[in-house]
């Protein structure tokens, strides 16, 4: 079940007529990293998840089908720092490097797939073991990283890529990889973790460059809840956005819980377009040991309660981003469950 069966009538309203079908929200899956390697994959790498691709593609499907059996409505591929520049890096050529990208959204879909199969083995509504076995419109967003995610240097965390890149340069450096997940059979493009307004300006006139025909949402990261972790305005920043016509949602990833609910009030400002939150755990990063440092973050049980405050706010796609996990975005699920109208 792909775009076709959410039954839009025009790629401008697919998450406005696919949140109709949800029930007036959406879940969002949660940390693909942290999963993988609770899978047992080896992600030291620059490629970080990327790698998964190239080494265990069987367990970047594994993952996807975890995010669907605990309730999530949207997956993201794992292509979120998959760059052909970084593939050439490792000694692969372009035609590879093309083929991984689009490797990465046919995973998606195949785990889509494979849930669906489970779905119609199973009777309407049945959950086994916790699992939601529930066929309904899902659907696959192509995830795309700022530039500072290809450097892997923490960059994507400040906004700050120096003076030598400017706006010509991010759209040369996103362009072919844009281009091919646009028609990797994605039904949208993710352009996440955005950290300033410069590259948020290079991905919307990519859109309209290229004449890119899958939708796409545009999502910003913040560690002070009041700007995008550069120091550009969120405003500023979601008002990229919501002069967009082919950018349909707008929002937050990759931010402390604590953050989010002051995020929305301050994007509900600037736009009429949904609004998505998929914040990270809370958890502190140890840039120089490259690990998190435990018990620094949000449990899943306190997670819930911030969840139903940022519906409330006006958010309409939540989930999770780093070291969220599965049992996260089932707690997400059934908290939503009983606020949907279907």
């Amino acid at each position: 079940m792909g775009t076709s069966d959410v039954n839009v009538s025009s790629s401008s309203s697919l998450v406005k007529d696919f949140l109709h079908k949800c029930g007036g929200v959406a879940v969002i899956d949660g940390g693909f990293a942290t999963e993988l390697e609770r899978h047992g994959a080896d992600l030291n790498d620059p490629l970080w998840s990327a790698k998964c691709l190239l080494t265990d593609p069987h367990l970047v499907r594994a993952v996807h089908l975890d995010y669907l059996e605990a309730g999530a409505d949207i997956i993201l591929s794992s292509s979120y720092q998959a760059t052909i520049q970084g593939f050439k890096a490792k000694g692969y050529s372009i035609e590879e490097s093309e083929s991984l990208l689009k490797r990465s959204v046919e995973i998606a879909c195949e785990a889509r797939d494979v849930y669906y199969n489970r779905c119609r083995e199973s009777s309407a509504d049945q959950r086994t073991d916790g699992k939601v076995l529930k066929q309904r419109p899902i659907l696959v967003a192509a995830s795309v990283g700022s530039y500072g995610a290809y450097l892997a240097d923490g960059s994507e965390y400040s906004g700050e890529y120096g003076d030598a890149v400017d706006l010509n340069f991010l759209k040369d450096f996103h362009r072919r990889r844009v281009q091919l997940l646009a028609d990797s059979g994605a039904d949208l493009i993710a352009f996440e973790t955005v950290p300033n307004k410069l590259e948020a300006q290079a991905f919307v006139e990519l859109l309209k460059e290229e004449d890119i025909k899958t939708p796409a949402w545009l999502s910003f990261n913040s560690k002070d809840g009041v700007n995008v972790v550069s120091g550009d305005s969120l405003s500023e920043c979601a008002a990229i956005g919501e002069s967009c016509e082919k950018v349909l949602a707008v929002g937050i990833n990759c931010t402390p819980p604590r953050f989010i609910l002051d995020l929305i009030l301050s994007i509900k400002q600037v736009t009429t377009k949904p609004i998505l939150i998929y914040p990270n755990s809370g958890e502190s990063y140890d840039g120089i040991r490259k690990e998190w440092v435990s018990n620094t973050g949000v449990t899943d049980e306190d997670f819930v309660p911030y969840v139903n405050k940022w519906c409330e706010a006006g958010a309409s796609l939540v989930g999770g981003c780093c070291r969220t996990t599965p049992n996260t975005i089932r707690a997400i699920h059934k908290s939503l469950s009983g606020k949907r109208t279907v």
